[in-house]
């Protein structure tokens, strides 16, 4: 398995997606009724045969409303006030959550869903202009095994409770942070994460099997009211949302 997607709700895909594409410098895939997707290559020289992550941009019917536990937070370094000012010319917003005198800059894009601008850290050196993807974890020894087994990432440094990275070194950190709370809800009362993670499968992988290894690992199998689906849902130990994708055809 390996780590595919960065999955964002939407009540204007091609709007939001056009924003983090323009922001990030990604490249447009599929552009329809289903959704915006944009690719962002790893590789610090941009080449596209290494690794990569998708950012999809898929449409909801109403504004999500739980807090947030899975957020970008760009690299800024340097370059931090020019980040910022780039963002909020594509029509970013200063954002208040409570976060008090911090170094980094926390803004709300365009459709208001909060992320960070960082300050200098040299845990981010060369992972490209998305820094980290912190996710709300109740014990993030626990769910950085989990996760590490899902993508293949390995545990490098870091500063939240533990942190997991391409094993090329490249690209974002995954970030497992302490949570402020729970999760709140589930999918059948509105309590689905606004944004989530996508692992698929590798060419002869059995779907079953690895089902069976994330119910024994302490995540659970969900069975949404949304058709018969080619994917399966499922959540990590604390409650986080992800779905398994079957193996490519290219794979």
């Amino acid at each position: 398995m390996y780590l595919e997607n960065i999955v964002v709700d939407a009540l204007d895909p091609r709007a939001l997606g056009s924003f983090w594409e323009a922001l990030l410098g990604t490249r447009r895939l599929t552009d329809g009724p289903e959704g915006l997707e944009t690719r962002l290559h790893l590789s610090p020289a941009g080449g596209e045969d290494g690794p990569f992550l998708d950012l999809c941009f898929q449409p909801v019917p109403e504004p999500p409303r739980e807090p947030l536990r899975l957020h970008l937070d760009l690299l800024g370094g340097s370059r931090q006030e020019q980040v910022v000012a780039r963002a909020r010319d594509l029509g970013a917003r200063p954002l208040d959550i409570g976060q008090g005198a911090v170094p980094w800059v926390v803004l709300g894009d365009v459709e208001g869903n909060p992320f960070c601008v960082m300050e200098e850290r040299e845990v981010y050196s060369g992972t490209g202009p998305i820094a980290a993807l912190p996710l709300d974890s109740a014990d993030p020894a626990r769910d950085a095994d989990f996760w590490s087994r899902l993508t293949g990432w390995v545990a490098t440094d870091g500063v939240a409770g533990a942190s997991l990275r391409h094993p090329s070194g490249v690209g974002p950190l995954l970030e497992l942070c302490q949570e402020p709370a729970p999760k709140p809800g589930s999918l059948a009362d509105g309590g689905k994460n606004r944004m989530h993670l996508d692992v698929r499968l590798e060419a002869g992988e059995d779907a079953d099997a690895v089902a069976a290894e994330i119910l024994a690992r302490g995540g659970q199998g969900l069975d949404p009211d949304w058709g018969e689906l080619p994917w399966r849902v499922f959540t990590d130990p604390s409650g986080n949302e992800f779905c398994v994708l079957p193996a490519s055809s290219g794979d």
